[in-house]
């Protein structure tokens, strides 16, 4: 928990408490179902909820606000997100029920009143948003066309409307077809930690 407040030192108690609620939820959820590798269950806050937040680093979404978490697995990154951004509307959607199952305790348990969680494809949501999040899905390009429809006109951010993914390592060739729109935010110039290394945050405005 100390490494969020490092990089995140304004957090409001309540923020804080619910950052701190999750290791103790993850970890119960996780003997059960397994949505975090059982040996990376340690590096809860470094590997998995502080990645999650590097989105915050790179975009304040303003109060009103839609965001997609496209594949959230058991809520990275939109639980993070969605303790740090409470006035913003945050719709989780994996392809995995019983992932999307812990998600949905998870947010239930720390008091997220802007979390749904949705058990579909992708492809098959209709709804609109100002942005999708997603943690390593897939290659950009089949992100883009999958979520390309989900992208609303309406702009109430100081980021254009679009796709903000976590990835690693090299992407040159996956961000090449928007070589002149994408913005490449790398989080090892952003957090001390050797995880970062090679971790980066991928904007496309759609």
């Amino acid at each position: 928990m100390d490494i969020i407040l490092k990089y995140f030192p304004n957090l409001s108690d309540r923020q804080k408490e619910q950052f701190a609620a999750l290791y103790n939820l993850y970890y119960d959820w996780n003997s059960k179902i397994n949505v975090i590798s059982r040996k990376d269950i340690e590096n809860l806050y470094l590997h998995h909820v502080l990645h999650s937040l590097g989105i915050a680093k790179v975009i304040t979404f303003r109060p009103g606000t839609t965001v997609m978490d496209m594949g959230c697995g058991g809520g990275f990154p939109g639980i993070p997100l969605a303790i740090m951004f409470p006035e913003v509307q945050f719709h989780l959607v994996d392809s995995i029920g019983k992932k999307v199952r812990v998600a949905t305790e998870i947010a239930t348990a720390i008091g997220l009143n802007n979390v749904r969680a949705t058990h579909s494809r992708a492809e098959e949501i209709k709804e609109k948003y100002n942005f999708v999040v997603s943690r390593a899905v897939m290659q950009l390009p089949e992100l883009v066309k999958i979520c390309r429809k989900n992208i609303s006109k309406e702009q109430i951010n100081a980021l254009p409307n679009g796709i903000i993914c976590l990835k690693g390592g090299d992407i040159q060739a996956e961000a090449r077809p928007y070589k002149n729109m994408v913005e490449i935010t790398e989080l090892e110039d952003i957090f001390d930690e050797d995880f970062f290394k090679d971790k980066k945050v991928v904007y496309i405005p759609i």
